[in-house]
């Protein structure tokens, strides 16, 4: 039991940390709050609503992993190194990639 309080605890920490100090999570958090209660409205059934509010989700945690990416690159060091902006671009692609299919999700169950 212990371990899964602590696993709880530092998930906990790192959701806040991101709320803190990570604007986009924090645009794209409000986003996804704001939307929620559309999906209720949108969805035809339950497999509807868990597309429209899993889209929303993906693309908080893909900006989380993109927020360690850049945290971890950071940290090593702030001097320009081919890698490190590499790593950089592909975890904002990834992030890119989540939104255009959440937009697709969205436009697909509105509009069909």
């Amino acid at each position: 039991m212990g371990r899964i309080f602590w696993a709880t605890y530092y998930s906990w920490r790192g959701f806040i940390s991101a709320v803190k100090y990570e604007a986009a999570f924090r645009q794209e958090l409000i986003l996804v709050l704001l939307m929620l209660p559309f999906a209720f409205w949108l969805g035809d059934g339950a497999v509807e609503h868990f597309l429209l509010i899993g889209s929303g989700l993906l693309v908080l945690i893909v900006e989380l992993l993109n927020s360690a990416i850049e945290a971890a690159v950071d940290r090593i060091g702030t001097e320009r190194h081919r890698l490190s902006g590499q790593a950089k671009d592909m975890g904002s692609a990834a992030v890119f990639l989540s939104l255009v299919l959440m937009a697709i999700c969205w436009i697909e169950i509105a509009l069909f």
